[in-house]
């Protein structure tokens, strides 16, 4: 995978340089074929980005929002990042498309929601742990053996079991912009950059991505 790196001083100038990228990204797809697809990862790094993205130029009604991952919760725990998001994106009027992490039946869930994805992401957003997990992909859980499913389920994991897209949906990306932010990251952003499969990060293939970190990872 083609990965662009673009460092910036600090979580301030991530957020507003993410933004930029993300409406830039958004014009683009909505002038070349009218919709914008774009999958949201979780973590409290995008939140500062969204915060800034919808003061910017965004065609929001030709949005569509996907979720990267989710925690498994009731509607409205603060600990789901739908709370977050939706509280980011306040009134624009995106399409936002939910995990459905509140039914009984999670797998029957998790189908549902792998209908509902595109054939392709226009871009997707990702971040990265200091373990060198992402999205819900995280060390040691069979979720990163999922070859046949486009979103699974994972064991337990900081609390909470979690829906999330598998590498096969990952690698609908047309884009994937990683957002890294803080000196925990170093480890794991480096083996990111020297692919470095044995993190569930570096398994993640899409056509292009741009790494954005701050000056504390890199």
């Amino acid at each position: 995978m083609d990965n662009d790196v673009i460092t910036v001083p600090d979580a301030d100038a991530l957020a507003t340089r993410g933004a930029a990228f993300v409406a830039e990204r958004a014009r683009a797809a909505v002038a070349d074929h009218g919709r914008f697809t774009f999958a949201v990862s979780g973590g409290k790094t995008p939140w500062a980005m969204f915060a800034q993205l919808v003061g910017d130029d965004v065609p929001w009604r030709a949005v569509t929002i996907f979720q990267v991952d989710e925690r498994v919760a009731p509607e409205g725990d603060p600990d789901r990042n739908l709370t977050s998001l939706r509280r980011s994106l306040g009134d624009a009027p995106a399409q936002l498309v939910p995990m459905p992490v509140d039914q009984q039946d999670l797998e029957t869930a998790a189908d549902a929601y792998a209908s509902r994805l595109p054939e392709r992401f226009d871009l997707v957003h990702l971040g990265l742990g200091p373990d060198g997990h992402t999205a819900s992909l995280v060390p040691n859980d069979p979720v990163l053996e999922v070859t046949d499913r486009l979103v699974a389920l994972t064991q337990p994991y900081q609390g909470h079991q979690r829906m999330t897209l598998t590498f096969p949906a990952l690698a609908r990306a047309d884009e994937i912009l990683w957002l890294v932010s803080g000196a925990d990251k170093r480890d794991a952003l480096a083996r990111l950059l020297a692919h470095d499969r044995s993190i569930p990060a570096g398994r993640v293939e899409a056509r292009h991505s741009t790494i954005l970190t701050d000056a504390a990872a890199i």
